[in-house]
């Protein structure tokens, strides 16, 4: 995954990009083709701020985390991207497995009409 890493307000240290490189390639794994990732780790006051721009192929995601630290802002990052991830995955499997079920289509519901 290609990453470019912009620092607003903060100094950038090699530890920091190490671990945003380390948990974002954990995420490269999850996807299908290569992806460009623009990360923006920011302090306002006394808030760390992660965001995110994930393009891979079909798939664009936005997310943005805030928290005490930025380790935990990166963390809280990873767990929303991976979320949306494996939705987006889910999505395409049962739309390729012919399952054309929205969420609010319940079957037994259905039936249970007729």
């Amino acid at each position: 995954m290609q990453v470019s890493m912009t620092f607003k307000k903060i100094e950038s240290s090699d530890s920091l990009k190490s671990y945003a490189h380390e948990k974002l390639d954990k995420l490269d794994k999850m996807l299908d083709a290569p992806g460009e990732a623009s990360l923006v780790l920011s302090v306002e006051k006394i808030r760390n701020i992660a965001e995110i721009n994930l393009i891979s192929d079909k798939l664009r995601i936005n997310a943005k985390e805030e928290a005490e630290t930025m380790y935990s802002a990166l963390d809280g990052l990873a767990d929303k991207l991976q979320a949306q991830i494996k939705k987006h995955k889910e999505k395409a499997r049962r739309h390729l497995a012919g399952d054309k079920q929205t969420i609010k289509t319940n079957p037994d519901l259905d039936a249970l009409a007729q």
